[in-house]
């Protein structure tokens, strides 16, 4: 239950993940002019403990040797955050549209820029939420659009408050175009859309669900959406299928999109599919590829990209009826919203923000699958204080992956290492850099960190994501346990002296597998899940459950009771602290409070921690720098 791959997906443990984060500052969108002349990004500078500080900045580049660079001034300094979001170029390359937050709270302000960082103008002001802005060829500027929002959008954000009538219709994100200084809506307004895309005759093509946006992701259907119209192109055959990412081919024949077994709405991974703009039959052109899309687009040719995950590493791809080409690869993590990149058609220019564990990101340019220099020189005062490993290793005929960091120690010392497990399950580990947060801490204390890819996670294709199904902390912590061995086997490890964290699943996997072995001597639980029976009544997103465990808990609870943590608390010996957000909608704050009081009454050591207006992961710095503190000091008094 985490929004992307990489080590954000460790579900909370790298607080300050971003876009890419180095020397105190974070990229969290980068975006290139149609003319692929100028890069806008929005930055913002890190807070020792590795939070988002309160500036943000909107900054505009001139590619070339000799580049201008000018920060847009703007005009939201006295709000508690003042960050641009959802950049947009018009189609002429003169101006670019942006998101900023307020006047009030859950509301948005749509704003416009000259390239030059000139003539900032308001366009609308919108009491509701503003996603994802896009202008068509003709200058027609559209968006995801939430009137009346109860809250952020998504459910890693912190819930609505849980009192009053709560029978209502909940606020659907609808597709809207500007209209002036309006807005006009174009799909229903009993769909929550999730995702889109617009077609070269005007209409709009998306993922959407009837109800809670929060909970149907899992349910979305692709539509079409005319005037007046309303279409379903494809439906999912069944649960164990989730569709994100849907692309218009240039010619407006097609639709491609990524389908597969997904845990949660934006940590996107799978096959990917094609079918025409009527609907019919869907084509899988990856069916049986040992990679997992993470997203797609059409090229300024018309060809089909993708970005992959494979294994531990990330893959641009072009893809055809025959399969998929890959025009790079690297042990690297890249972000842009087309296919790993942000194009410029038709020059084919492109930029992506690239980074792994040992270099800081920076944006790079050049054209799809080849990056020719840097936009940004962000450096790292000292190079990682770690080594770094990928790991492969067999288990139960599955090879599995995962990443080594270790410290530097003394000649002959070994050192104590910590296993990491990311949240999901559907996510992968990819580089990125380590900037601060509980990471840095753990290494810059002398702890090595495992970092797997047991089944469940992407990057092996399909097959491999299907694997944990109805067998959560079966196989999964049993490729998990597999790959501690390995570690030790191939680096100086203390095997005496093991940790286990993780947040989300991660969380989940903490408390459970201290019921399971008693291998690891101490364990940090981040937002997890003690009991699955009691979590389906009590979570806000139990849509997620059934593609895993194929029925409801109601249907099969001895299912859900076999992975849960609470039947075999009798047999933990392993000292656990958990901490969660007290507004946590995915995995609520009863089921680590469930996990405390057991071990409480048996005696076993242990500690909790509820951090106020948190949800699922923290922001707020003070409660982050809590955490870090309170995490590294239980691993000293069990590990050291």
């Amino acid at each position: 239950m985490s929004r992307r791959s990489g080590l954000a997906a460790l579900g909370g443990l790298i607080l300050a993940a971003a876009a890419g984060h180095a020397h105190g500052r974070a990229v969290l969108q980068a975006a290139i002019s149609p003319d692929g002349t100028i890069v806008a990004s929005v930055e913002a500078e890190l807070t020792p403990a590795g939070a988002l500080a309160r500036r943000f900045d909107l900054e505009l580049r001139t590619l070339g040797p000799v580049g201008a660079e000018v920060s847009v001034k703007l005009p939201c300094a006295d709000l508690p955050s003042c960050a641009p979001s959802s950049l947009a170029w018009t189609p002429d390359s003169t101006r670019i549209a942006f998101t900023l937050p307020g006047p009030g709270p859950r509301q948005r302000t749509l704003y416009s820029v000259r390239r030059d960082g000139g003539d900032l103008k308001r366009i609308l002001a919108f009491n509701g939420l503003l996603a994802d802005l896009r202008y068509d060829k003709t200058g027609r500027l559209a968006a995801l659009a939430t009137a009346g929002a109860v809250k952020e959008a998504g459910a890693t954000q912190a819930g609505a408050p849980i009192t009053g009538d709560l029978a209502g219709p909940p606020p659907e994100q609808r597709i809207a175009v500007v209209e002036g200084d309006k807005l006009a809506f174009v799909s229903p307004p009993d769909l929550y859309v999730y995702e889109y895309d617009e077609a070269p005759d005007g209409a709009f093509v998306a993922t959407a669900a009837p109800g809670d946006g929060d909970a149907n992701w899992w349910i979305a259907k692709l539509y079409r959406f005319t005037a007046g119209s309303t279409r379903i192109l494809y439906a999912p055959a069944n649960a164990a299928m989730q569709i994100a990412d849907p692309r218009i081919a240039p010619d407006g024949a097609s639709v491609a999109f990524i389908g597969g077994l997904m845990s949660d709405f934006g940590s996107t991974g799978g096959d990917v599919w094609r079918v025409g703009m009527t609907g019919g039959v869907a084509r899988d052109l990856t069916a049986g590829a040992r990679a997992s899309a993470r997203s797609i687009a059409f090229g300024c040719d018309g060809a089909l990209l993708a970005q992959l995950v494979i294994g531990g590493d990330e893959a641009l791809a072009t893809l055809t009826d025959a399969g998929a080409k890959i025009v790079w690869r690297g042990a690297e993590t890249l972000e842009g919203r087309d296919a790993g990149v942000s194009l410029a058609c038709p020059s084919g220019t492109a930029i992506s923000v690239h980074e792994n564990f040992a270099a800081p990101p920076q944006i790079e340019y050049g054209t799809f699958g080849r990056f020719a220099g840097d936009v940004t020189h962000f450096q790292e005062a000292a190079g990682p204080p770690f080594a770094i490993r990928s790991l492969t290793w067999r288990n139960e005929g599955f090879d599995v992956q995962g990443w080594l960091l270790l410290p530097k120690t003394a000649p002959g010392a070994r050192a104590p290492m910590i296993t990491v497990v990311h949240g999901g399950p559907a996510a992968a580990v990819t580089p990125q850099f380590i900037h601060a947060g509980l990471a840095r801490a753990y290494l810059a204390h002398g702890y090595a960190l495992f970092l797997p890819n047991p089944r469940g996670s992407f990057g092996q294709g399909e097959t491999f994501t299907l694997a944990n199904r109805r067998d959560f902390g079966g196989g999964d912590l049993r490729d998990i346990l597999a790959g501690v061995d390995a570690a030790i086997a191939q680096a100086p490890i203390d095997g005496a002296r093991l940790g286990l964290t993780g947040g989300s699943y991660g969380g989940f996997m903490a408390m459970y597998a201290v019921t399971q072995t008693h291998r690891f001597k101490a364990a940090v639980a981040a937002a997890g899940i003690s009991d699955w029976i009691s979590y389906y009544g009590e979570n806000g997103i139990d849509q997620w459950m059934i593609p895993y465990f194929g029925v409801s808990a109601y249907d099969d609870p001895a299912a859900y009771a076999r992975a849960s943590a609470i039947p075999f608390i009798k047999a933990v010996t392993t000292p656990t602290f958990a901490y969660v957000g007290a507004q946590d909608i995915e995995c609520p704050y009863p089921q680590t409070e469930e996990f405390w009081h057991a071990l409480h009454d048996l005696g076993i050591p242990t500690a909790m921690a509820i951090y106020p207006g948190e949800g699922h992961g923290l922001r707020d710095p003070a409660h982050i720098a809590d955490a870090e503190r309170r995490s590294l000091d239980w691993f000293a008094r069990y590990l050291k």
